[in-house]
């Protein structure tokens, strides 16, 4: 009789002691998860974590400017320079197509660009003027091939400037490397408008800009500053918000933008930077008027991302903002619905037309002549 008691001790005493290390080690894994009970704290526990080193390495982003991935320069200099031979001989007797260099406003940064221009030019003031962006992270305008609608351009009374800011290929090391997506190569862009100027039958106060892409985003992003020298501009399928689309993407593009000398992190890193530098924050600035294309079966800027820039220009700039959505369109030479208004034969060099093309370029004519004024030629006295 008198064992029962002593056993009921022992099996008390065993539980407790199993409660009690129970307890112990949930706390510990508890305290060594990442970041603490529900994401705070940051304690240190003994949990041993085995470390999936494939996997690590598929997800490292170096944040270092010398991890910048390069290129083979001389491979690209050789294909501009034959690009741009091509051109002169598509040019001849058609437009005025000259190789021209200015200085970026920000840091004196000698910027090459792409200058067409009509054969027979007006008077003073007689023309209007587009910037046209190219796009790419590392990307150029020789290798844009939008030479058919080049020509259109200058057949409607427009000059056209295309510049290489800093990051475009075919132009060396030290212009690749100076990439600085969002940031001074705005003011590349925008200093063409200073080269323009000085062009005597190009009206300063009829300039545009259009973009497609990282051009279109570049567009976006200068006319919602507070002060800008455009009248109108265009964002063709524009990547529109960073910190979106660098989730969306992942690590092998997100090493593109982490290693700029500039940049230097991702945005869990650099909050301020990347909302500062994408348009889709910088909407309410806006004060002229915009046209933005994009295509639902884009593979590059998914419309998952620029449907956001859509509605909220929409939404709170429905007298500046014209947008289009178009549904699958015909595909482009790349990223399928990407480059839906960019169809151009590779060896003619002519258009390439499908319905959405010719719905694209017809919308972007008639909005541009309607702001420019292109067919108005000021060097005449008005009566």
């Amino acid at each position: 009789m008198i064992s029962r008691p002593v056993q009921v001790v022992r099996i008390s005493l065993t539980v407790s002691l199993f409660l009690s290390t129970a307890l112990s080690t949930a706390m510990a894994q508890d305290s060594g998860r990442v970041g603490g009970r529900g994401g705070r704290g940051g304690g240190r526990g003994s949990q041993t974590v085995i470390t999936d080193t494939a996997r690590a390495r598929q997800l490292f982003v170096s944040n270092r400017h010398e991890d910048h991935r390069q290129a083979n320069f001389d491979q690209q200099i050789k294909e501009r320079l034959v690009a741009e031979s091509t051109t002169v001989a598509k040019s001849r007797g058609v437009l005025e197509y000259t190789n021209v260099k200015y200085k970026s406003s920000v840091d004196g940064m000698e910027i090459p660009a792409s200058l067409y221009q009509p054969l027979q030019k007006r008077g003073a003031r007689g023309h209007a003027a587009m910037v046209w962006v190219h796009g790419g992270v590392h990307g150029s305008w020789w290798s844009y091939r939008l030479f058919p609608f080049v020509k259109e351009a200058i057949q409607r009374g427009y000059v056209i400037i295309a510049p290489e800011y800093r990051g475009s290929t075919g132009f060396g090391a030290a212009h690749y490397n100076a990439i600085d997506y969002g940031g001074k190569e705005l003011d590349d862009v925008a200093s063409a408008v200073e080269y323009l100027k000085t062009l005597p039958h190009v009206d300063p106060e009829r300039i545009g800009i259009m973009g497609w892409s990282h051009g279109g985003y570049i567009a976006s992003l200068l006319l919602f500053r507070e002060q800008h020298p455009f009248k109108a501009g265009a964002a063709m399928v524009p990547v529109s918000n960073l910190v979106f689309r660098l989730g969306y993407k992942g690590p092998g593009y997100q090493w593109q933008f982490s290693t700029q000398k500039e940049v230097l992190g991702l945005p869990h890193e650099k909050k301020e930077l990347y909302i500062e530098r994408s348009p889709l924050y910088q909407v309410e600035k806006l004060k002229v008027p915009i046209l933005v294309h994009v295509a639902t079966n884009d593979t590059d800027v998914d419309y998952v991302e620029d449907q956001q820039l859509v509605w909220k220009l929409r939404a709170l700039k429905p007298d500046l903002a014209e947008t289009k959505i178009y549904v699958d369109p015909v595909p482009g030479p790349s990223s399928v619905g990407h480059t839906f208004n960019r169809r151009v034969n590779p060896t003619t060099w002519e258009r390439d037309d499908s319905p959405d093309q010719i719905d694209s370029w017809n919308r972007t004519w008639t909005f541009f002549d309607w702001w420019l004024r292109p067919y108005e030629d000021r060097s005449k006295a008005r009566m």
